[in-house]
């Protein structure tokens, strides 16, 4: 029995994290099966989970440690198939925006 290749077409969400208290910005990929919002929302709380509990020093680890994950707001920018052209686009569009908190 030969092994089925796997899918090269998965959505991928592109979303930006928008600090509300301070209008810094995070853009970021996350794979998606049926559901954007819940892909999303998983791929958020990482993202809290990591600053809170693995001392990181990057830019957004900070800033959800010194503002709360409250203070956060989540926008789809796009959703793009395939892995390859989904962090090409992810790529393009941090140095079009220049995301303050992307930095490590």
């Amino acid at each position: 029995m030969m092994k089925r290749k796997a899918r090269q077409d998965r959505k991928h969400a592109v979303y930006m994290l928008v600090n509300t208290n301070t209008m810094e910005f995070y853009v970021g990929i996350t794979v998606c099966a049926a559901q954007v919002k819940k892909a999303i929302k998983v791929r958020v709380q990482k993202h809290v989970r990591r600053a809170m509990t693995e001392n990181k020093d990057w830019a957004l680890c900070q800033n959800i440690r010194a503002h709360g994950a409250a203070a956060f707001d989540v926008e789809v920018l796009e959703i793009v198939r395939g892995r390859k052209p989904a962090h090409g686009r992810e790529r393009e569009l941090i140095a079009e925006l220049c995301p303050q908190l992307n930095q490590y």
